[in-house]
């Protein structure tokens, strides 16, 4: 049987997944699942690169004003630009270097 972080690993290496659609593939439900993802691919982050692989990242976008936010493990809340909650989640994949 696979661990958690070893399901997400070959979830991502297949396409790329939203912290919001991994807790869904992986039938986690509940406040604290986003949280325990993003955990999750801080820790997947480390492991990779002894591996010889990466975690591309897709930054989050403001659906509003289209602002970018930094390339982070992190879902933002707010938009710093015009403050608007409407926020288009970071995408993650796993890929070769």
């Amino acid at each position: 049987m696979m661990t958690r972080r070893q399901r997400i690993i070959k979830l991502l290496e297949e396409r790329d997944y939203s912290p919001s659609e991994l807790a869904l593939a992986l039938d986690m439900r509940g406040k604290g699942a986003k949280k325990v993802i993003l955990e999750d691919l801080k820790a997947i982050q480390k492991t990779l690169k002894r591996e010889g692989k990466v975690l591309l990242i897709k930054p989050a976008e403001c659906r509003k004003c289209g602002f970018v936010f930094p390339p982070e493990i992190k879902v933002p809340s707010r938009c710093p630009r015009c403050k608007s909650e409407w926020i288009e989640e970071p995408r993650f994949k796993i890929e070769p270097k």
